[in-house]
């Protein structure tokens, strides 16, 4: 059988082939497509168990497999992975968008909206079916039939360029190294870097020590290397990858520039077929915010807040380079060197001092304790085929019942994209008279051991880390038992963060800390002193922070409310830039370029969701500070119980007030941004 096709239990990553995917594919599209037109015959009652349950269960197939091979093409993208995965993108595209403008199926969901029978419908399946209404709207499915055509070409054609802007990132990535074989040049770079740049040489049969623009090894140099031309050359790199310049690797076939234009443009043609001014405003109807006015000023009120906290940032790192390290000139290469000799002046501690203090095997245990005190759940390691050696499977029980399952795949590797996500591999769902577990993917980007040591991870890391497991906690904690609102399904784009935001407190806390640190060499905890200066340093530049990401959010918003896509987006930016920024990049930085959560990763006019949420997120962890322990397992059941466990199977600001009590408010998250008066 072609392991794609196997549905029995794990996906088979032992077996499954990239030659596997387009028979299986095309075999589950075929049976989708007949079980849609069996569905529309007329001797086939619309109701939630003749209609709406079997097209469910049908689609769970094919987007099991497909998943699949998405995942496969993220973590694994060798060219016969991406040439299978291409080869079937069109097809399944095209499946996907006709069945969202199939106005038969819309009937049949607006009849079920209607009839009588909804009313006696659990409202996880009342929200299902009026969530399909919603969606085969915004699918096109009210269009004349003479549109219907070009709005499922515009779908076929972005997936495409979604997919095509990904992989020119990763090439450009990926092409780009640096040999350096003066060990001078290296002057400040810990000895692990120094360690894997050396390794990096050697399996590449180069003199040396090779540097590459994947975070575990760029970031350390431009944090600590005291080689300025070192920082300057790799700067330069990072930020022109996939654009028109090719000093750094780049090729004319990677720049990304004609697909930004080009998705822009298909996206507001989309957003006015279905009569939208602009795609910001199709993109916020199944979000949480009511309009794109709204968000505006949701933005630019924090900006207004953030702002004099990042000058006040800038102008005490401007002045530590002049007075202490006897900059005349500041360039953006210089900013996370500098940064980090003011947080060692300030704080007396680098980054790489608390690194030493979290070994992988102290992180995992500490990050599985925190689950297990909070939610009574265990937390043991499991066994299934995986897609690399490095990657590991673990199982989540309560009282001897398996609950969820999931894999963990940490280290970088060329041909694996970069960032850090989740993903599903199975989600909740009732079949039959049994249950049908949910298992995740969390995946991150971190240094891989070298040598006979374990890997150890930034604090840096130990957050994406805890953020990642919030979002697998969201898909594999749920209760709800329908697939389209089972964990992260049906969730608003804009909640979706609430989970992983709030996951990423625990690591700023000492009764946590304690168990989850002990150092590489010695096993020691980490010291209740270094902690303290953490703490103090927490909110270290946190206003440049803040600026940055709503320079982001504000940036991604502007471009998707210009119906006519008349504005280069350099523009566009440079203007966010002279509202929101204190620090200006060069003008040759081409960050569109590389900016794929909004043009290849599902955030188009949804990148403030990450601040939105955390207003929610910072407001939720409140309660477990107010009740005067960070783990509380009463305040963590309740949080089990009102946001976890429900899904998307009610809207996502009633999960809060259940959890709260009252509306979410703004005050905590300002307080742990450190933008209070109390603060400033």
């Amino acid at each position: 059988m072609n392991p794609l096709l196997d549905f029995a239990g794990l996906p088979r990553f032992d077996v499954i082939q990239p030659t596997d995917v387009q028979p299986a594919i095309s075999q589950l599209l075929a049976e989708s497509r007949a079980e849609v037109e069996r569905l529309l015959t007329n001797d086939v009652p619309t109701t939630w168990d003749s209609f709406a349950q079997p097209l469910q269960d049908n689609l769970e197939r094919l987007s099991r497999a497909w998943g699949i091979v998405g995942h496969l093409h993220s973590v694994n993208d060798i060219p016969p992975w991406r040439e299978a995965y291409n080869a079937m993108l069109p097809e399944v595209t095209t499946f996907y968008a006709g069945l969202g403008q199939n106005l038969a199926l819309f009937k049949r969901y607006q009849a079920l909206a209607a009839s009588a029978e909804f009313e006696t419908l659990s409202p996880a399946r009342q929200r299902i079916i009026l969530n399909e209404v919603r969606d085969f709207k915004l699918s096109g499915a009210e269009l004349p039939d003479n549109d219907k055509p070009r709005f499922q070409e515009l779908q076929e054609r972005l997936s495409q360029l979604a997919a095509k802007f990904s992989e020119n990132l990763l090439d450009a990535t990926n092409a780009f190294h640096l040999d350096v074989t003066n060990e001078a040049e290296l002057d400040g770079l810990p000895a692990d870097v120094k360690a894997a740049a050396k390794a990096a040489a050697e399996k590449a049969n180069s003199a040396g020590w090779r540097f590459s623009l994947h975070a575990p090894s760029y970031q350390p140099v431009m944090q600590y290397a005291s080689h300025r031309p070192l920082r300057a050359q790799m700067y330069r790199a990072y930020a022109v990858r996939a654009s028109e310049f090719g000093d750094c690797a780049s090729k004319p076939e990677w720049n990304n520039d004609a697909l930004i234009s080009e998705i822009l443009k298909l996206r507001s043609e989309m957003a006015q077929m279905l009569g939208y001014q602009n795609y910001a405003e199709v993109s916020l109807v199944p979000k949480m915010a009511d309009s794109v006015p709204q968000v505006l000023a949701f933005l630019r009120d924090l900006a207004q807040r953030a702002k004099p906290y990042g000058a006040a940032d800038l102008a005490e790192l401007t002045q530590f380079a002049t007075t202490e390290l006897g900059f005349t000139e500041i360039e953006p290469w210089d900013i996370a060197y500098i940064s980090e000799k003011l947080k060692q002046a300030r704080y007396s501690f680098s980054d790489d001092d608390v690194k030493q203090y979290f070994p992988e095997p102290k992180v995992l245990g500490g990050l599985f304790s925190v689950i297990e005190r909070l939610f009574s759940v265990q937390i043991t390691p499991d066994q299934a085929p995986v897609w690399h050696p490095s990657v590991r499977f673990f199982r989540i029980t309560r009282k001897e019942q398996l609950i969820g399952q999931f894999y963990l795949d940490l280290y970088a590797r060329e041909e694996k994209r970069g960032g850090a996500w989740m993903d599903e591999a199975l989600t909740r769902r009732r079949i039959g008279n049994g249950i049908q577990t949910p298992v995740a993917y969390l995946n991150c980007n971190f240094p891989a051991p070298v040598g006979d040591k374990p890997a150890t991870f930034s604090h840096d890391d130990v957050i994406t880390l805890f953020h990642e497991t919030g979002h697998g906690l969201h898909h594999l904690l749920t209760q709800v038992e329908d697939l389209a609102v089972s964990g992260i399904h049906g969730v608003e784009w804009d909640a979706v963060e609430l989970p992983s935001q709030f996951m990423e407190n625990f690591c700023w806390e000492w009764s946590v800390l304690q168990d989850m640190t002990g150092h590489v060499d010695t096993g020691e905890a980490l010291p209740r002193a270094l902690y303290d200066k953490m703490l103090a340093a927490k909110n270290f530049q946190s206003g440049l922070f803040n600026l940055r990401q709503l320079e982001f959010s504000l940036f991604d918003l502007l471009i998707h409310s210009d119906p006519a896509c008349s504005r280069p987006v350099l523009d566009v930016l440079a203007d966010v830039r002279k509202e929101v920024a204190v620090i200006h990049p060069p003008t040759w930085h081409r960050f569109p370029n590389s900016f794929s959560h909004i043009f290849a990763g599902g955030y188009a006019a949804g990148y403030y969701s990450y601040k939105w949420a955390e207003v929610l997120s910072a407001d939720a962890f409140a309660a477990f500070e107010e009740s005067g322990n960070p783990v509380d397992p009463t305040t963590g059941a309740k949080f089990l119980k009102e946001i976890l466990a429900v899904g998307g199977s009610r809207p996502a600001i009633e999960s809060f007030r259940a959890f709260r009590g009252r509306e979410p408010q703004v005050d905590a998250l300002l307080r742990h941004s450190g933008m209070t008066p109390q603060t400033a």
